[in-house]
């Protein structure tokens, strides 16, 4: 088990038994995530399809290609967010992605970047990457600002990139690399 912890929220692995605390989590958020995500089916918001989907990235995290942890406040325990490692390349890239949400009643906070900064310092000190690049909406503010206080620089527009609630979105390229971090 993987445990990142910080000093207002911590980082663990989610196991199957957290699939129902983290579909509630999904079911709060649908509306408030849809508007920078795309939107799922129905069927997506079940406590089954969470507990595959947390199998399987419990399976991709032996295959060291994708880690996802809860993101949890560390005062009360209770599952904030989630964020991801994802699409691991090895070299001659040594690069993945961060994704991540966090529940609409705890932003502003910090926590956010608290788990980004977690997330990248495990990504280039654990993992042994050498470059960690997110997508972020031009629209979405609160996010570019998580970036940006977590030490990404913005690298370039990538015009109508995902198709977001009916329409091609263009989405910031945004990046660090381990000797910036």
């Amino acid at each position: 088990m993987i445990l990142l912890e910080g000093e207002t929220c911590y980082l663990q692995v989610l196991h199957e038994e957290d699939a129902s605390n983290f579909t509630e989590l999904l079911i709060a958020n649908k509306d408030y995530w849809s508007i920078f995500e795309p939107r799922h089916e129905a069927r997506y918001f079940t406590v089954a399809v969470q507990r595959e989907k947390i199998r399987e990235s419990v399976y991709q995290m032996r295959d060291r290609r994708e880690y996802s942890f809860g993101i949890f406040n560390s005062n009360t325990s209770r599952l904030i967010g989630h964020i991801s490692l994802y699409s691991i390349k090895r070299l001659p890239f040594s690069s993945g992605f961060v994704g991540y949400s966090i529940d609409e009643r705890e932003i502003g906070r910090g926590l956010g970047t608290e788990a980004v900064r977690l997330v990248t310092k495990f990504a280039f000190e654990k993992v042994a990457l050498h470059r960690v690049e997110a997508y972020v909406s031009p629209r979405n503010i609160g996010s570019i600002k998580v970036l940006e206080k977590s030490g990404y620089c913005q690298e370039g527009l990538l015009r109508r990139l995902l198709y977001i609630n009916g329409i091609w979105e263009d989405h910031y390229m945004y990046a660090v690399v381990e000797d910036e971090f």
